[in-house]
């Protein structure tokens, strides 16, 4: 990528609206280009469009909540491979059987330690750039 280009697109969601927007604060300022959404069916829309490399999404969200949101992305083409982080107030073993049901690579109980989320999302970051350089060659 060149100079200025975000390194990773990620969709943030989450139905309370100052920690989806402080997420997407603070992935902006790390470099990565967020796309914010409140609820699961805008953000399935958005995802759409946006194609993001990966999707922090809130569990208990009214409408459609967090799992099944991943599930729906996992079933697009172009999503079955994309990873998806749970960022949820459920640390139990009901809510990481539900994570694990609906697919997603990793279970972070909030408050998250944004260190913990910078080293996600640099693996992340890693992965991507060796996937890429594979499909170049």
């Amino acid at each position: 990528m060149s100079g200025g280009d975000p390194v990773l697109r990620v969709l943030c969601v989450d139905d309370n609206h100052d920690a989806a927007d402080t997420l997407g604060v603070l992935l902006e300022l790390a470099g990565y280009e967020p796309r914010v959404c409140y609820d699961g069916f805008s953000a399935l829309a958005a995802a759409e469009d946006f194609r993001p490399d990966a999707a922090i999404l809130d569990l208990s969200m009214p409408g459609m909540n967090g799992d099944e949101l991943g599930r729906r992305l996992r079933q697009t083409d172009w999503g079955r491979t994309l990873p998806l982080v749970a960022l949820t107030a459920l640390g139990g073993e009901d809510a990481r059987a539900r994570t694990t049901a609906a697919g997603f690579d990793l279970h972070l109980v909030k408050p998250v330690n944004p260190d913990r989320l910078a080293n996600v999302l640099a693996d992340i970051v890693i992965l991507k750039a060796e996937a890429d350089q594979v499909a170049e060659s």
